[in-house]
């Protein structure tokens, strides 16, 4: 940890604040507490956690850096990809975690120049500092188009149209597992020597639980397909990974509540045949600060942020048992370049100069294999919408 950068006292302030509500909440849940639940209070706990304090947290002055920030030309591809769309859905764009609320003007400007533009679009935002950030942007980037925008603080029970979720998924709440000698354990936090800090402890997860990681295994098929019967000399002794309980019921939930139209996800991850591959041993939870990837998230708590890789087959489980269908999924390379975004930078104009030499970094950024072209995928579900568009291959099965 000696190379990541030391926070500023008031920061430390905050994050000490933080830590010291949920050594609280370790108390109060009788000494051991569940991950998932430092994790939500890490990124949302009010004025204290990551996504829900004041700071600066996209683009370069922040931690990391989303590919509306890239380049325009990400939103403009989206945009493509959901054009036939909105030839048959009620004219409602609805988007979760909308960032700065780049994605958000670059759809809206490529729709005014398609001449499609929703009638309303809907950003659903927590984070009062994040709202304020993404009404600055609409107004900077799309002044004529921002009245179409109303936020809501809370999720809507009946969404109809297109929902838009980028690296969204990626920062839910997971539960962490490990495998030890045949036998699931769940990770937790316990308080620290001298009550001061935060420690992991791991204890024997309970029936449902267990169940719930058998049938996770399972659906990768490394120890064969049967949760009662798996094989878990597949998997090497204290095997570690993750369980995303709470994007699965998100995804379960919008796709109940979405009566007509196709959800579209986008965000890094694998099939569950490679997220629980026996080789990915230690899990995919990673931590980001100032552009750097680190694994400890009990360090500067609130001042982090704290991500795991998507299970798309997951996703697609909970979508279809919502009563969606799939209707396409692929790379984000595969995606983009199907919805144009060559011919979208040749369009640009081509002055030769920095600008020129930006974008098409920018590009190549967005579909290299070593970048996050394979890495980053993108899964559609739909209600009443059979055709996938231009973006995504049809689904297979």
């Amino acid at each position: 940890m000696d190379s990541l950068p030391v926070p500023d006292p008031d920061a430390l302030q905050v994050s000490d604040a933080l830590q010291a509500r949920v050594r609280s909440m370790v108390q109060a849940a009788g000494g051991w507490l569940g991950f998932d639940r430092f994790m939500q209070a890490a990124l949302y706990e009010p004025q204290l956690g990551y996504y829900t304090g004041g700071a600066h947290r996209f683009g370069a002055q922040g931690d990391f850096v989303t590919a509306p920030e890239l380049t325009p030309l990400f939103g403009h591809c989206v945009a493509n990809a959901c054009l036939p769309w909105l030839d048959q859905l009620p004219p409602c764009i609805t988007e979760f975690g909308a960032g700065t609320g780049q994605l958000a003007a670059q759809m809206l400007n490529a729709l005014e120049r398609l001449d499609s533009l929703p009638e309303r679009y809907l950003i659903v935002e927590v984070s009062p500092s994040l709202r304020f950030q993404q009404q600055h942007t609409l107004d900077l980037l799309a002044p004529g188009l921002s009245d179409r925008v109303q936020w809501l603080d809370a999720l809507p029970a009946q969404i109809e149209g297109i929902v838009i979720a980028n690296e969204v998924l990626d920062a839910m709440p997971v539960r962490l597992f490990e495998v030890q000698q045949g036998a699931i354990a769940e990770r937790g936090l316990v308080r620290g020597r001298d009550d001061a800090a935060l420690a992991w402890q791991a204890r024997r997860a309970d029936e449902s639980f267990t169940m719930t990681v058998r049938r996770a295994l399972a659906s990768s098929s490394w120890g064969g397909d049967d949760a009662h019967a798996l094989d878990f000399s597949f998997w090497p002794e204290c095997y570690q990974s993750e369980i995303p309980e709470q994007g699965v019921a998100w995804v379960r939930t919008v796709g109940e509540r979405l009566t007509h139209g196709v959800m579209l996800l986008i965000d890094y991850g694998f099939p569950a045949p490679e997220f629980y591959h026996p080789q990915r041993s230690g899990g995919t939870l990673a931590c980001h600060y100032r552009h750097r990837v680190h694994h400890d998230p009990l360090l500067y708590p609130g001042l982090q942020d704290i991500t795991t890789h998507v299970d798309f087959s997951a996703l697609a489980r909970a979508a279809e048992a919502s009563g969606m269908a799939l209707l396409g999924y692929t790379s984000q390379a595969n995606f983009l370049l199907n919805a144009g975004l060559l011919d979208e930078l040749a369009s640009l104009p081509r002055d030769g100069g920095l600008e020129t030499m930006r974008q098409t970094q920018a590009v190549q950024r967005l579909v290299s294999e070593a970048e996050m072209g394979e890495l980053f995928k993108v899964l559609a579900v739909s209600r009443g919408v059979h055709e996938p568009g231009p973006g995504l291959p049809a689904a297979t099965e």
